[in-house]
């Protein structure tokens, strides 16, 4: 699975009426002679392209050689101490989503970045700087420095309204060529096994999109933004066909918030944690079919807990949308507006029942996020308080009490020995792990041997560990 970047969803049959209206629905008719085959994407092509804008990352690494480490190794071949450093380069597209210069991205093409530059369709180019990054969808937002005019931008579609077959264009900058432009059809909908950010529901394609795509617009044939583009599959590292995008509506959520000066995504919180329908459950349920988001557990005080929400039921239906899956009902209810509330449909013992769920954000208080820096198997790691926001963030169950690993860097004792981002330490040589700074008090003490116990994936682990 490789990331890139960028396409626009389109219907063919619509460029006549959407060049005369943009906010005009889709079209949807098969051509009925050679002449409609024949129509041009250029009006549309020609409308959108100055809002798709190539954006470059630059960060400072150092090349590191670990026999630097060593003083007296640089001593004797009289190498200097400090480390060459150099120049690492991304490439990536974007979209011009506010006339004021905000820019719609994806969050790795600038992951770690120093530098930030965005290239205009007319060549120009300005520095920027990250307002929000949101890894959860993969997506980042930018604002160009020192700009004083206005930009073209691109309308956001409703995504779904979009329908499997609509004919579809791709703009984005694929391997550094300069902006180009592909055309396919939308060959599936509400993907949800992609593996590629926390909300796992993607448009796929078969336009042609490349690294270098990524951030790019995907936009129907009204010339309104459908989806950002973000990965392909690809056994070779080119495009084969089969390429996803991050719907416009959760891209909406995410510019909204930004462009109101958060520094983070807000989302509702359910409250309550859902597992896949397998063949086995849908058959001692009495389903049809494996689909749905079956609950498996319920935070006390939650919106799911004050809705009327339980142990066992399964969400068919959100605000009269279906649930295939627990991705499907994430991304659905992570882009209802929060404030109002929304109707759910579930099952329970057979029977059909509506309930009520009001839209808030999930409380984030006490994390306390910390960084251990002792000598000991969690070297590396950041580690926090389980909060209600922090548990909905990284898929964890709230009700389990302990510190979780948030962050591991690349070089440390934590990463190498096994730890993972969302694993939950319980204990620590027989000692509860309740809070960080209990966590950070066990590390100080200098041990030969290290027993550990933890939730990862939500079973129970027994861990030893030399010192």
């Amino acid at each position: 699975m490789f990331r890139i970047s960028a396409f626009l969803a389109a219907t063919l049959c619509a460029v006549t009426v959407s060049t005369l209206n943009p906010a005009t629905a889709q079209e949807r008719r098969v051509p009925a002679s050679q002449a409609d085959i024949r129509l041009s994407y250029a009006p549309i092509v020609q409308r959108v392209a100055p809002a798709v804008v190539n954006v470059y990352a630059a960060k400072v690494v150092q090349n590191r050689n670990p026999l630097l480490d060593d003083p007296i190794f640089r001593r004797f071949f009289g190498m200097p101490g400090q480390q060459p450093e150099q120049m690492q380069r991304s490439l990536g597209s974007g979209v011009m989503v506010d006339p004021s210069g905000l820019v719609v991205t994806n969050n790795h093409v600038i992951e770690g970045a120093d530098q930030v530059k965005v290239a205009l369709a007319d060549k120009r180019e300005f520095e920027a700087e990250i307002v929000l990054k949101d890894s959860r969808t993969d997506l980042a937002v930018l604002r160009l420095k020192g700009v004083h005019e206005k930009f073209p931008t691109l309308d956001f579609s409703n995504s779904d309204e979009l329908q499997v077959g609509d004919v579809v264009i791709a703009i984005g900058n694929p391997f550094g060529v300069g902006q180009t432009v592909t055309h396919g059809i939308i060959s599936a909908l509400a993907r949800t096994q992609v593996g590629i950010s926390d909300y796992q529901f993607f448009i796929q394609t078969d336009a042609a999109i490349n690294p270098g795509n990524s951030g790019g617009a995907l936009v129907d044939m009204t010339g309104r933004l459908a989806g950002i583009n973000t990965a392909i599959f690809s056994r070779s590292g080119g495009s084969q066909g089969i390429g996803f995008a991050i719907p416009a509506n959760m891209v909406r959520v995410v510019v909204a918030s930004a462009r109101n000066g958060g520094k983070a995504v807000k989302r509702p919180w359910l409250g309550a944690r859902l597992q896949a329908v397998t063949p086995d459950i849908a058959e001692t349920i009495g389903l049809k079919a494996p689909t749905g988001a079956l609950v498996a557990s319920v935070t006390a005080g939650s919106p799911a807990a004050r809705a009327g929400l339980k142990l066992s039921d399964l969400i068919v239906s959100i605000d009269g949308q279906p649930v295939e899956d627990p991705n499907a009902f994430d991304y659905r209810f992570a882009t209802r507006p929060l404030g109002g509330t929304s109707q759910l449909e579930v099952q329970r013992n057979g029977k059909l029942i509506k309930l009520t769920v009001p839209l808030e954000t999930a409380p984030d208080t006490g994390r306390d996020e910390i960084v251990i820096t002792a000598r000991s198997p969690f070297q590396g790691a950041k580690v926090a308080n389980i909060s209600p926001a922090l548990a909905d963030e990284l898929h964890l169950d709230s009700s389990v009490e302990g510190v979780v690993v948030t962050a591991l860097a690349d070089d440390g004792m934590a990463a190498n020995v096994g730890f993972k981002k969302g694993d939950i330490i319980l204990s620590v040589n027989n000692k509860k792990i309740g809070k960080t700074a209990d966590l950070e008090q066990a590390v100080t003490e200098s041990r030969r041997l290290w027993r550990i116990t933890l939730v990862r994936n939500g079973q129970q682990i027994q861990v030893t560990l030399g010192g």
